[in-house]
């Protein structure tokens, strides 16, 4: 093939004309395709190519490989480190997986689900829950996002402290090489010592190493109860105090531990103020927490205020509340989830996505929270997160009444230098569960030590040598 025209016609002949989408027709607006989530980057592509099934992805890879045309592999493009739409050029392949959305097999006597890659989140949970069975991969952005951009990404969410991240949930994986190649590994074993772990390579890599199009899922068996809790507490010193107690007195019942800081709760109440956020007011910080139950409702609640009454008499916690029914608990579960809606809705923000040991996080907070006022008086921030697995959102906010574009632009490579500096200080990670991306591609290098960056660049050559699986995404291209 020698130009874009071959390329077109082959991609219309693998998946069909009508799921080759391009720019040619006045009529298809890409906009959905070639705009990342928190619009920070518009691109454009080639063209937008919709496989339905693996077959017709590993025809638009060979292609693409033959053609020696770079793919951007894309789910439902909700990711936050643009890591999923096209750069600029209009010479990238943008493989969308939203067609290939089936619910394949469920097995209720192995537990495990599989499906397509571009699955939503939310229909897999539907279909775990219709055969009495758990899939605890729980997102704010479940209802849009993709089985196969959680597993890229390896997904965190609010039930990481129990169930883990994606890669935890994850037996077996269907991957399309960047030849075109299909390896089928979805296999339903916990156990399977045969060699190299592919899996593991591929959950995490952000499309930069193949295309993953299926997926076999951990399912769990739903608890006999689930209850929540929103307790106001004095600091996050307390927060810290309160997560080591209740995973002293409820031990693998507690599922959730969400800490938001008042002014992240501010925002919610000042924009969504039909949510009626609870104690946030008189409180610095405010701590949603779940607890599963393999018994009842009745010994949850008993173990719950168990543990409150206990946290009370400690000082850790303030003021509490229990949720006395499921609306209740999905009403609190909103208003933490509304976190980044109202920060959004306050102006563009500088977000960080970081995690640290837990014993760390009062200290991170106390000298980065000093270091940001000093350095630019006023800064607001909007501090939350999952608190039970030591990641933060520790996301800064202009000062009120300043142009939040222009703090974006001016100050974003200045306070991320003072974030980052201070999460490697304190043993954490730049990155905890939104992955690198295009946003991070360039930092990372002065944040990851040098032989395992040296080490993934030798895998991403070994398996992708052309180096047309998502470039510029993870690891940028080292200089010639």
């Amino acid at each position: 093939m020698n130009d874009s025209n071959d390329l077109l016609s082959a991609l219309r002949a693998a998946v069909g004309a009508q799921q080759v989408l391009t720019h040619e027709d006045p009529a298809t607006d890409l906009a959905a395709y070639e705009q990342d989530w928190r619009r920070r980057h518009r691109g454009r592509a080639l063209a937008v190519v919709r496989p339905g099934n693996t077959a017709e992805v590993a025809a638009v890879v060979q292609a693409c490989a033959a053609a020696g045309v770079a793919i951007v592999p894309q789910g439902g493009n909700t990711g936050l480190v643009v890591g999923s739409v096209p750069d600029a050029s209009g010479q990238q392949v943008l493989l969308s997986l939203q067609r290939m959305n089936r619910v394949r097999a469920l097995d209720a006597a192995n537990l495990t689900l599989t499906v397509d890659a571009g699955c939503i989140l939310q229909a897999a949970q539907q279909a775990a829950e219709a055969a009495g069975l758990l899939l605890p991969l729980s997102l704010a952005a479940e209802g849009s996002c993709t089985i196969g951009g959680n597993l890229a990404s390896n997904a965190g969410g609010t039930q990481v402290l129990r169930y883990g991240n994606a890669r935890e949930q994850c037996l077996g994986l269907e991957v399309v090489t960047p030849q075109g190649e299909v390896w089928d590994g979805l296999i339903g074993l916990r156990k399977d010592n045969t060699g190299y772990d592919l899996r593991d390579l591929y959950i995490g890599s952000e499309g930069t190493l193949g295309i993953i199009t299926g997926a076999t899922l951990k399912l769990q068996p739903q608890p006999a109860a689930k209850l929540t809790a929103w307790a106001a507490l004095p600091s996050i010193e307390a927060a810290v105090e309160l997560l080591g107690l209740a995973q002293r007195q409820l031990g693998a019942g507690l599922t959730g531990f969400e800490a938001m800081s008042r002014f992240s709760l501010s925002l919610v109440d000042k924009h969504y103020p039909q949510l009626r956020v609870p104690l946030w007011q008189d409180h610095p910080w405010c701590v949603l927490l779940e607890n599963s139950d393999s018994e009842s409702e009745a010994h949850a609640r008993e173990r719950f205020e168990a543990l409150l009454e206990a946290a009370l008499e400690q000082g850790c916690v303030s003021d509490a509340i229990v949720a006395e029914s499921l609306g209740q608990a999905h009403n609190l579960w909103h208003i933490r989830e509304s976190i980044s809606l109202a920060q959004s809705e306050e102006g563009l923000n500088i977000k960080h996505d970081i995690s640290l040991p837990v014993s760390a996080i009062a200290r991170f907070c106390a000298e980065t929270d000093a270091q940001l006022a000093a350095e630019i008086p006023g800064v607001r921030l909007v501090n939350f997160g999952h608190l039970g697995d030591g990641n933060l959102h520790y996301n800064v906010q202009a000062p009120e009444g300043g142009d939040p574009a222009a703090f974006l632009r001016e100050q974003e490579s200045r306070i991320n230098h003072i974030v980052f500096d201070s999460v490697r200080r304190h043993g954490g990670s730049i990155s905890a569960e939104h992955g690198i991306g295009s946003l991070k591609a360039e930092t990372l290098p002065q944040y990851k030590h040098p032989v395992a960056l040296a080490l993934m660049r030798r895998i991403k050559a070994a398996l992708d040598p052309q180096g047309l699986m998502n470039p510029g995404r993870v690891l940028i291209q080292e200089p010639r």
